[in-house]
Parts: structure tokens; C-alpha cells; sequence
């Protein structure tokens, strides 16, 4: 097989796993120059990728003109004349599945999601570190012929702020501290309570900057009475949230994609678990060990419960719970003096 010049890179959603791709694809295309990478995603993920040599992006639209068997066939077309020779397939989902079959003649690698280990891991019979997500997708370059080091990971530089995130943030010499309180499941979430007492800590010392989605902006406007606390939620376009975000001295998040978002950008993040561990796979890239914060499992012994959160026995659900709030903050302080 000749070597390929130009390679497709599939991962359609969600946030987290596509910022988990970053950082691979910087690896790849700092090793590999000569090789153009087009990442098949969705529009809205487009602004992760800036800034990475020799990447760009075609965005999949899922949910309009690609839609469906016959909306495939629609994007495989367009795809063919971008004149791509192989394909890492970072999704293997049915859509994924279907599209290459309609690119077939095209070299094709895919992610190994190991669903078996995962399977073992949370049924409680190998409780052990599995391989990464990260590593995990670079797995699938070197199945195409690209071996890929992550294993020491440059970073971009802090990004400008525009003037409607400066206008928000307003000017000061505090030390800067995102805080991502949400997730896609309730049992990966830290109890309000807690967290807010938290935030209201760490705001007398630092800016607490919030970070969430619209549906979440209320919750966390109720928050904000200090000076040192700027609601994000709602507010900014992904793109500017990015700039924001890698301004931060330490984000604070869940096992989420705003966790993913900050270590892409080579944030110190913390996180808070809940009923998954990182041991699935998805501990946020480059970080130490002790930045994940886990739920005692004395109390709660069978975590993991699942992958991704969203199987859990009824007395779990608040298992993020039996991390004390001085836990918390105590690892914020280090982190930051340290830094």
C-alpha cells in the first residue's frame, strides 16, 4: 500500500471524546508534516481543531443533508473529491460503518473500543487501569503505518481574549479557576450543595469562572452575589469558551467534556467521579493520577458502575458525594501554588 498523503479522521461526537482526539492529532501532525489530516466532525466541534498544522475540518451535517443511508451516500460523494487514501475511523459507530462502505477501496483503520475489558471492569471481575482513550486512538495511525508518540505532548500558547470575554471577565490580578459542575448523567455530578460551598471557598482567594450550557445558566447565575464569580453559562460561542479556558490557571470539572476541553488546551484540570473511574479509560489527558478525585469505595464497592454513568443502583447516585468539600478545595490550593 502506498503511503497515504491524506488522511479522513472520523469522530462525529460527543464533546469530550472529540477533544480527546487533540492532542493526538497535534502528536501526528508535528511526527508526520507531510500528511494532511481532514477530521470529520461536526460543525459545531470545528473551533478544537485550530491552530493544528496541516488539520482541517469537514463538518458532517447529521441531522440535515447528511441525514440517514441516503445523506451518507450524499457525504461519501463529497468525500471523494477531497481525494483522501486512507481512513481513521476514531468512532466505529453504524454511521461511521455505513460511510466507509461507501468509500470501500479505501485503506481503513478503526478504534479498538475494547468492550470486553470495560465489560469486566465494571461487573467487578479486572479491576485495573485499561488503556486510554487517547492511546486508543492512536492505536488506529499506526494500524495505517504511523506509529504515534503522545507520551510528550506540546501545547498551544494561552489564546487572546475577545473584548465580549474580556467585558465578562472583567480586570483584576486574581488567579483564574473554572469550574464545570455539570455532566451528561446525575450520578457523575457533584452534589450542588457541596460544589457551591466549594466555589464560595475558593472565590474569597480566586475568580471562579462557570462553565455550563444554556439549560444550566440559571442554576449557576444564582451562584454568582460575589465579585469573584462570572457565570460563562450560555454566554459565549465554543470558540471563545476555548479562549477562555486556556487563560485558566486550573479548571475544576466532572468526568465530562468540559474536563477534556481544558486538558486538550494543557490545562491543569481536576475532576470529581462519581460512578465511572478513570481506570474506563477516560481520565482527562496528561494529568496526574491525584488530580482525579474518586468516590470512597468502601461506601460505594462497585465502582465502576458503567463506562459512561448511566447505570448505577439507586443509593449510587450521589456516590461524587463522599469526596468532602475540603478535599476538594485543599487539591485546588496545591495545584495553583504549584503551578
Amino acid at each position: 500500500m502506498p503511503t497515504p498523503k491524506h488522511i479522513l479522521v472520523i469522530r462525529l461526537s460527543a464533546m469530550g471524546d472529540v477533544a480527546m482526539t487533540v492532542p493526538v492529532l497535534r502528536a501526528f501532525a508535528k511526527q508526520y508534516p507531510q500528511v494532511k489530516l481532514t477530521v470529520l466532525t461536526r460543525g459545531f466541534f470545528a473551533p478544537m481543531f485550530e491552530g493544528i498544522p496541516n488539520v482541517s475540518v469537514y463538518k458532517a451535517d447529521v441531522k440535515g443533508k447528511h441525514k440517514g443511508i441516503l445523506g451518507l451516500w450524499k457525504l461519501s460523494k463529497e468525500l471523494k473529491a477531497l481525494q483522501i487514501n486512507a481512513m481513521a475511523d476514531l468512532h466505529n459507530v453504524l454511521r461511521s460503518k455505513i460511510l466507509k462502505r461507501f468509500l470501500v477501496g479505501i485503506p481503513t483503520a478503526q478504534i479498538d473500543k475494547g468492550r470486553a475489558e470495560k465489560k469486566a471492569l465494571v461487573a467487578g471481575k479486572a479491576f485495573k487501569q485499561l488503556k486510554t482513550t487517547h492511546q486508543r486512538y492512536a492505536d488506529v495511525f499506526e494500524a495505517l503505518g504511523f506509529p504515534v508518540d503522545i507520551s510528550n505532548p506540546e501545547f498551544p500558547e494561552r489564546r487572546q481574549l475577545s473584548e465580549a470575554s474580556r467585558q465578562l471577565l472583567g480586570q483584576d490580578h486574581l488567579k483564574w479557576i473554572g469550574v464545570a459542575p455539570f455532566a451528561a448523567h446525575e450520578s457523575k455530578i457533584y452534589p450542588l450543595d457541596m460544589m457551591r460551598q466549594v466555589v464560595e471557598t475558593l472565590s474569597k482567594t480566586y475568580k471562579i469562572i462557570l462553565f455550563g450550557g444554556k439549560a444550566e445558566a440559571e442554576t449557576l447565575a444564582s451562584w454568582c452575589g460575589d465579585k469573584n464569580l462570572v457565570n460563562l453559562a450560555g454566554k459565549l460561542p465554543l470558540e471563545e469558551e476555548l479562549d477562555v479556558i486556556s487563560n485558566l490557571d486550573v479548571m475544576l470539572s466532572m468526568d465530562s467534556g468540559n474536563a477534556h476541553l481544558a486538558a486538550m488546551l494543557g490545562v491543569k484540570t481536576i475532576t470529581i467521579w462519581g460512578v465511572t473511574h478513570p481506570y474506563a479509560g477516560f481520565a482527562p489527558f496528561n494529568q496526574p493520577e491525584d488530580y482525579c478525585l474518586l468516590a470512597d469505595r468502601n461506601q460505594y464497592p462497585l465502582i465502576p458502575t458503567s463506562v459512561y454513568g448511566n447505570a448505577f443502583p439507586e443509593h449510587y447516585g450521589q456516590a461524587a458525594g463522599s469526596v468532602p468539600v475540603e478535599t476538594v478545595v485543599e487539591k485546588i490550593q496545591s495545584v495553583i501554588v504549584t503551578k
